[in-house]
């Protein structure tokens, strides 16, 4: 493992219950370098969710570690790990958790003024250029319940990169779409990749989603299994 890693994974192991503990992730290592795009693929109940809970830091493994950036996580309590996160990490779920209320640049604002506590012109300013960016120059005021599914999606992207995080985590971010939107979806999330180096994970069960990433980890049974190039690289 590299020192410039983006992320570290090290030795992760996450257990559940009280009494009977039950094993999900069995020691598991993963280093992810700056511009990546790596796809995260498994059966249900494989801990792809538990995996990336814990490098999302919205849970502890139980013993292991994850260094983001450097920063080994284990030695930070809950409001340092918050802050982290928020500078660190962006997020993008297969519901995309928009504010239908709100605007589409308000909606992109949003984490920028949940960390500061208030709005400023330069979080706006912000927000309107990676709108730009997603394709949605035209849609910057409207309603974020007047867009269609990937528009919304693209939102929701644009959120995610508005303080130009190291690490994107994107969990089943085409699962809600239909086949042409899912296709759009991704290639802005690969060009996003390309264009600022931004490292992705994405966790999809889609097999042609998997195949256009530049690197695809296999999990199974809470162990890595694989970890290379997709099987058919000729699309990426």
């Amino acid at each position: 493992m590299a020192d410039d890693d983006v992320l570290r994974v090290e030795g992760v192991v996450k257990e559940f219950g009280d009494g009977v503990r039950t094993r999900v992730l069995h020691g598991v290592d993963l280093a992810l370098r700056p511009g990546e795009l790596t796809a995260l693929i498994g059966p249900s109940g494989s801990g792809k969710s538990t995996l990336l809970n814990i490098i999302g830091l919205l849970d502890r493994p139980t013993t292991g570690r994850i260094l983001l950036k450097g920063t080994d996580t284990s030695l930070l309590d809950d409001d340092a790990l918050t802050h982290l996160r928020g500078k660190t990490l962006g997020f993008v779920f297969q519901f995309h958790h928009l504010l239908p209320a709100f605007t589409v640049v308000e909606n992109v604002m949003l984490p920028a003024y949940a960390e500061a506590g208030y709005p400023t012109p330069q979080m706006r300013s912000r927000a309107e250029e990676v709108l730009v960016a997603v394709g949605l120059a035209d849609k910057i005021e409207a309603r974020a319940s007047d867009l269609s599914g990937g528009q919304q999606q693209r939102v929701a992207i644009a959120r995610a990169l508005a303080h130009d995080p190291a690490l994107v985590l994107a969990d089943e971010p085409t699962g809600n779409l239909d086949t042409s939107s899912a296709d759009e979806v991704f290639e802005l999330m690969r060009r996003m990749n390309r264009e600022h180096r931004t490292t992705f994970l994405v966790v999809t069960h889609d097999p042609r989603i998997a195949r256009r990433c530049g690197r695809v980890v296999e999990i199974v049974d809470g162990r890595i299994v694989k970890d290379g190039a997709p099987a058919d690289a000729s699309n990426t």
